[in-house]
């Protein structure tokens, strides 16, 4: 879990009175997808450095600075100089544990806690991921890709469920055509809800250390599931417009006729009211293109439907670009402001740096 860390300091200290007076430092950490803040006291280093000594069977790679020598006074709890001087040292300390070679200490339970690292619920023994009622779902980046490959050959299957819906349809088959649309009901159900369990995985593992650009690329994955449900939940959801109605149309060997019957054919079966041109009664005359000309109203009708769900298909993909484009302006926005405050220490350590310059300087004026 401490590999997701990238940057950590000591960026100051505050005093506090409660439940007596004591100083308190304020740790940044910054992982892969977030950045939090804790505040801990001396006590509380001392306490993880004999907490880590035990449970590894050896010092961390670097010391806590020393209690001073006057610890009971006052003076020494409010001194800037003391202060600033334990600040540093606390700092060097939790680097020197996260820059180390070997991992025991970072990867200590102690250590998790004390920087307020999530730590997921472990699984009951015995319990499986389809039977456990835990949280986290376990996912390593391995078997998270293999769940998205079954959830891909989910959804064709779900789409060979629709075709055979239509085959049978076209054929006259109504029962058989309804359940294979229940079928691919049932399937596309099973999915969604399998896509949830996915992106929670997928929030664990950024926590986990995975990076950026695969989060990001897998994040990706995840949408375009999603996008797919969306299509195939209208499809399953509307039957088959090009699908005619029983007696009309049907040709001497039974097969379906087409959505639009020929101009003969109106003349033959109407007279000569099929040679004046469909009105459609409600609204304005439609402006009529080389598409909608030959329509009847339910081809209109049809047409009209096709059109609005490319339309939300469409809005549903503008969608998920503009909550990526967000997710990209979070991230740069913290960025931003950490690498400020970062800017604003440097400042601060040149300040001081120059004034102990400036103090040496005058010193060995003095002297000569």
């Amino acid at each position: 879990m401490t590999t997701a860390i990238q940057a950590i300091f000591i960026s100051g200290y505050e005093e506090r009175t409660t439940p007596k007076p004591h100083t308190v430092y304020r740790i940044d950490i910054k992982a892969h997808v977030r950045s939090w803040q804790m505040w801990r006291r001396y006590s509380e280093f001392d306490d993880l450095h004999t907490e880590l000594t035990k449970a590894t069977g050896a010092a961390p790679p670097a010391g806590l600075p020393p209690k001073h020598v006057f610890s009971g006074l006052v003076k020494s709890h409010s001194d800037p100089k003391t202060l600033e001087e334990r600040r540093v040292g606390l700092e060097e300390y939790l680097r020197a544990i996260l820059s180390a070679k070997e991992d025991k200490w970072r990867e200590a339970y102690a250590f998790k806690e004390f920087l307020g690292i999530p730590i997921g619920k472990q699984q009951p023994a015995g319990s499986g991921p389809a039977g456990s009622s835990s949280s986290t779902t376990q996912f390593t980046t391995s078997t998270w890709l293999d769940e998205h490959a079954e959830l891909q050959t989910r959804l064709r299957d779900v789409w060979a469920d629709i075709n055979k819906r239509d085959a049978l349809a076209d054929r006259g088959d109504v029962p058989a055509a309804h359940k294979s649309n229940v079928a691919a009901k049932a399937k596309l159900a099973g999915v969604l809800s399998r896509i949830g369990t996915l992106g929670r995985g997928l929030q664990e593992l950024g926590m986990a250390g995975m990076s950026e650009g695969e989060l990001q690329r897998r994040t990706d994955m995840v949408a375009r599931l999603q996008d797919d449900c969306e299509k195939l939940s209208r499809v399953v959801s509307v039957a088959r417009q090009g699908a005619s109605k029983p007696g009309l149309g049907a040709t001497a060997g039974g097969s379906a006729a087409t959505a639009v019957a020929s101009d003969s054919d109106r003349e033959a079966l109407l007279g000569s009211a099929a040679s004046k041109p469909a009105r459609r009664v409600f609204g304005a005359p439609p402006k009529e293109t080389e598409v909608t000309r030959p329509l009847d109203n339910v081809g209109l009708l049809s047409l009209q439907e096709q059109q609005v769900q490319q339309q939300d298909n469409q809005l549903s993909q503008l969608t998920t670009i503009l909550q990526r484009q967000r997710q990209l302006g979070e991230a740069i926005g913290s960025e931003v402001r950490l690498q400020i405050e970062l800017l604003d220490d440097l400042s601060n350590e040149v300040d001081r740096v120059g004034n102990n310059l400036q103090k040496t300087n005058r010193q060995l004026n003095k002297v000569s």
